[in-house]
């Protein structure tokens, strides 16, 4: 897990992305965000790209790739796994079967989409501030 690397969000509703994009400037911090509205467009970005990100947000519903499709691929994949970049869903919906198939592809969170502006706020600060404190096993700081 880079902590300096960028911020994946993965939402195919534009008027999400605009919510999300607003608290995350409001909120100031350093990661870049870099937004996908199409799964498979991220999936390639993430196979191709040398950059290490921060952190996954991702939606589960969307078109061509569900966000569950999208995570299997990634765990399936040694090089991303290796990169231990934390994969978190954050979705409107919460289905308990959704939750179960999620905890089962080893993702790291699963939040449900609050509708207020600052519930969406203080959700990304939890995640975001739960996440730079976690080590992880590119990151940890080697005792002395």
């Amino acid at each position: 897990m880079n902590k300096t690397g960028p911020i994946i969000i993965i939402e195919d509703d534009t008027d999400d992305q605009l919510i999300l994009n607003e608290i995350f400037e409001e909120l100031n911090y350093k990661n870049q965000l870099i937004f996908f509205g199409d799964s498979e467009e991220a999936l390639d970005f993430l196979e191709h790209t040398d950059v290490e990100p921060f952190l996954v947000l991702s939606d589960i519903n969307m078109p061509k790739l569900n966000g569950m499709e999208l995570r299997e691929k990634i765990h399936n994949n040694e090089d991303m796994r290796r990169k231990s970049i934390p994969y978190l869903f954050f979705s409107t919906s919460a289905e308990q079967q959704h939750v179960i198939d999620a905890y089962s592809r080893s993702v790291q969170g699963f939040f449900v989409k609050p509708n207020d502006y600052e519930k969406i706020k203080n959700t990304i600060i939890k995640i975001v501030e739960y996440w730079q404190e976690c080590e992880s096993p590119n990151y940890i700081k080697v005792a002395q």
